[in-house]
């Protein structure tokens, strides 16, 4: 970013406009957004994973600067800390609803998770704060936090990276006491399911399997029997009975998600597209 440069543009336009920062210098940042012409910055700063863009509008909005940072409708004092000062904190991944883990939240904990939207927790162990991820990379980023009718165990929806627990295992919770068979009926939860079964086919072949028979002919051989299933979707929702519709659907989604891992395409890919339409 060139200050002179801006003194110039604004100068000769009094049409608000966005300028590229190049790299990031809170200083001069909060010089670029005190302008009334410029309504934001850009930069390729912003795209890289390990920039902590929530801590950056933290510090902006400590200078003034308008930020849609977290407003949160309650504070620490609302809540009820046990004997230890501490509140329990359950963690859920905001798309599948699956429990990752559970740790604690002190009261700076609690405010430097809002501030940064990281989720920072109270070590008991070492006795100090904790930010998940901060040396294995596997951040927990806020979705929503949620007191429980007592205020006094908070619930985390997040955006996981990598994997929750330090064994490698995406969940905490794999230590099985007791189990009933069940059909898991969580829609995302069975679509990510299969397209990980898929997915690995692709990644270690197995003799005989129907999915490695269908990437092992290509994209054209996928794209047609996706054509095929679209059309027996059709004919079959001519027949009064829907038993013959579900079937063909998912007949369908399957195909359609060997072409998902073929093109790279995941299921947040699609998720997220439909949830802005």
């Amino acid at each position: 970013m060139n200050t002179s440069l801006l003194e110039g543009l604004e100068n000769i336009t009094n049409i608000p406009y966005i300028v590229q920062v190049d790299e990031y210098n809170l200083e001069n940042v909060i010089k670029v957004l005190k302008s009334d012409q410029i309504r934001g910055i850009s930069g390729q700063f912003i795209n890289d994973t390990s920039f902590n863009i929530m801590q950056m509008k933290s510090d902006l909005s400590d200078n003034g600067i308008k930020m849609d940072n977290f407003e949160p409708k309650l504070s620490w004092s609302d809540l009820k800390p046990n004997a230890d000062g501490l509140v329990p904190t359950v963690i859920q991944d905001f798309q599948t609803g699956e429990v990752l883990m559970m740790a604690y939240m002190n009261e700076e904990s609690f405010n430097t998770t809002i501030r940064t939207g990281k989720m920072t927790y109270y070590s008991r162990s070492r006795q100090s704060l904790w930010v998940k991820g901060e040396t294995s990379g596997h951040f927990q980023f806020v979705k929503s936090l949620t007191a429980d009718c007592d205020f006094d165990t908070i619930l985390a929806k997040v955006s996981q990276v990598g994997v929750a627990c330090h064994t490698g295992s995406p969940s905490c919770f794999f230590n099985e006491i007791v189990k009933k068979e069940y059909i898991e009926r969580n829609p995302l939860k069975v679509f990510e399911d299969v397209y990980s079964v898929i997915a690995d086919r692709k990644k270690n072949p197995k003799e005989g399997s129907y999915t490695n028979y269908l990437f092992d002919k290509g994209l054209d051989k996928i794209l047609k029997k996706v054509g095929e299933e679209a059309t027996e979707i059709v004919i079959a929702a001519k027949n009064p009975d829907s038993e013959e519709t579900k079937y063909e659907i998912s007949d369908f989604l399957y195909h359609m998600m060997v072409l998902m891992v073929e093109k790279g395409v995941t299921w947040e890919d699609i998720t997220s597209e439909l949830a802005q339409r």
